[in-house]
């Protein structure tokens, strides 16, 4: 059996903050076992929030700035976790920031410096968990789907609502796993135009009307046709923004969005046979959104503890490093493409 506490770094792209857990992972040859010991999510500051909203028009010098700023802010909320928790732990691995993501075209950047997370935080960090993959061909993402195969095999397939939604399940022996469509990206841009910072329960898109002029645009993207290994980035939120930005309600909007998730949901996981679906994320609190993706599957739909919720793609990155650390594979060529399974991540010492 082995031991070791890690604290896993999440950043999503809908930018509600830095998520962190603390998490104790006990492994032996037929299983991983974990706990969390501790969780926690820092708002973003006004300025941080604005400053990551806009990295997607910076040049590559500013961007340079920014991957190494952010890493000492990163590092420091990892100090500060930790701290708190009279905690030291083995390894921090972070996610990071994901600033663009086109595969297709070869290149995706988190930022977030690993250097700057170890010197400023004191620990050893892992970072950088897609530049192997890709090197390899693949997409570099999604990266979670190794955590549900070996932490959350209970479930035939997991599903995350975060800024950008994804699934994932075994099929013919494999782990089969890609991005769905852009989801509380959208969702909480809508919302902020209604003066509240994401839409509670989902309770204003309830109060909307179905457009379906506009839920036909949305569900006809050739995205959607295409097959697996595919993922998304901001890029395809731009796209989104400009087929928002038409002529009726955000409430209406809301409830079209709503529906087009669910719709895409639903067609993703029709072929397979019968079985549960955890849904984790902040799109899972969403209770209409939950009630419309519940009405167009057959599956039944699993909500987790909050915790589990809130904090499993953080608790699956602190997976991620200790599996780099292990030399084990801990990316999936069978969901990102690529020519090979990888143990992929870089490891930064604090100086």
């Amino acid at each position: 059996m082995k031991t070791c506490t890690a604290i896993g770094l999440m950043s999503g792209s809908s930018l509600d903050g830095v998520d962190l857990a603390l998490v104790r992972f006990d492994r032996s040859k037929e299983r991983i076992r974990f706990n969390i010991l501790s969780t926690a999510t820092l708002p973003y500051p006004e300025d941080w929030q604005q400053r990551l909203a806009d990295a997607f028009l910076e040049n590559p010098d500013a961007l340079d700035t920014l991957d190494l700023e952010y890493g000492h802010f990163l590092g420091k909320c990892v100090a500060g976790f930790a701290r708190q928790n009279a905690v030291c732990p083995d390894f921090v691995a972070s996610h990071g920031h994901t600033v663009f993501h086109q595969p297709e075209k070869g290149f995706t950047l988190q930022i977030g410096n690993g250097q700057a997370i170890a010197d400023a935080c004191r620990f050893q960090v892992i970072n950088d968990f897609r530049s192997e993959d890709m090197s390899k061909g693949g997409q570099g993402a999604p990266l979670v789907p190794i955590g549900d195969r070996l932490l959350f095999s209970d479930y035939e397939m997991c599903l995350n609502i975060g800024g950008i939604a994804n699934i994932s399940y075994e099929e013919n022996g494999q782990r089969t796993a890609y991005d769905i469509c852009i989801a509380n990206q959208a969702l909480n841009f809508l919302a902020q135009q209604e003066g509240f910072p994401f839409d509670r329960d989902g309770n204003l898109a309830r109060s909307g009307k179905l457009r379906p002029d506009l839920l036909n645009i949305l569900n006809n993207n050739a995205f959607f046709t295409k097959k697996p290994p595919k993922s998304l980035g901001r890029e395809f939120f731009e796209h989104y923004q400009k087929t928002l930005l038409c002529d009726c309600s955000n409430r209406d909007l809301l409830a079209t969005f709503a529906e087009h998730i669910a719709i895409q949901t639903a067609q993703c996981v029709a072929h397979l046979p019968k079985g549960k679906i955890l849904a984790t994320g902040g799109g899972a609190l969403n209770t209409y959104l939950m009630k419309r993706i519940a009405a167009h599957t057959k599956h039944t739909l699993v909500i987790p503890d909050r915790q589990i919720v809130d904090y499993k793609e953080a608790l699956v990155f602190a997976l991620l490093g200790m599996l780099r650390i292990e030399g084990g594979t801990n990316v999936l060529s069978s969901v990102t493409g690529g020519k090979s399974d990888s143990c992929s991540g870089r490891i930064w010492a604090p100086k």
